[in-house]
């Protein structure tokens, strides 16, 4: 999605960085932008298989000491 913002005539640098910030706030990027930063890749089945695998280990060495 491409957002533009073009300076009208006799219009202030500040007036236009206004316009363009209140197209980005009801356009929506912005939030899906911040809402993605923090995302954490799901894990392949295999990658959830072995990891359950070395819990149970570690289970059974903790239970022996």
């Amino acid at each position: 999605m491409v957002l533009e913002v073009k300076k009208e005539e006799r219009e202030i640098s500040s007036a236009l960085v206004r316009r363009f910030s209140k197209k980005m706030k009801r356009s929506g990027i912005l939030f899906r932008v911040r809402g993605n930063r923090f995302r954490k890749e799901t894990k392949s089945k295999q990658m959830r298989k072995r990891a359950a695998l070395r819990r149970e280990e570690l289970k059974k060495e903790y239970a022996k000491k």
